[in-house]
């Protein structure tokens, strides 16, 4: 059932929607990730950290609303179950237990990392086919980019 008629060619449209997609699973999961460490972080930094990490889960939280949004907007029914969510996530993600906060902050370094790393992929393949979406990719990119230097500043050799 088609409830929303999209303006883009359907070509275009699939490639829109596969990176919406794709971008919704990696900003569901990143949330997870935050919040996940935000509970278990431990460490003479808990404080600074715990908040941080909370930024990072709301920020990506109100990105995967607005990249959900878009996915509706083009006739494409996003799909942020918990299943699916479950079944191809593919970011670091931290074990079970507490988590130093040193931990903590590499582990939201290298998963935002390769959440920008996926996202500059698909700003690519998004160029010609939807340059809005495109768009939305490049400013969510740019936020998770200021996240992960926040964290990696964290974690200068030499610093407490």
């Amino acid at each position: 059932m088609t409830v929303v008629r999209s303006t883009l060619p359907e070509e275009a449209r699939r490639i829109a929607a596969e990176a919406l997609q794709d971008t919704l699973v990696d900003l569901l999961g990143l949330s997870l990730i935050g919040k996940q460490a935000h509970w278990n972080v431990v460490g003479p930094r808990f404080r600074s950290v715990h908040l941080q990490l909370d930024e990072v889960v709301a920020a990506t939280r109100a990105q995967a609303d607005t990249v959900a949004e878009r996915a509706a907007t083009l006739g494409v029914p996003p799909d942020g179950r918990p299943e699916t969510i479950a079944k191809v996530f593919s970011l670091p993600a931290p074990d079970e237990g507490w988590l130093r906060d040193s931990e903590a902050v590499q582990l939201m370094t290298d998963a935002l990392g390769a959440a920008v790393t996926r996202l500059r992929e698909r700003i690519g393949t998004t160029e010609k086919a939807d340059p809005v979406t495109q768009d939305l990719l490049i400013s969510i990119t740019s936020e998770l980019e200021k996240q992960r230097w926040m964290f990696e500043a964290e974690n200068v050799p030499g610093t407490s």
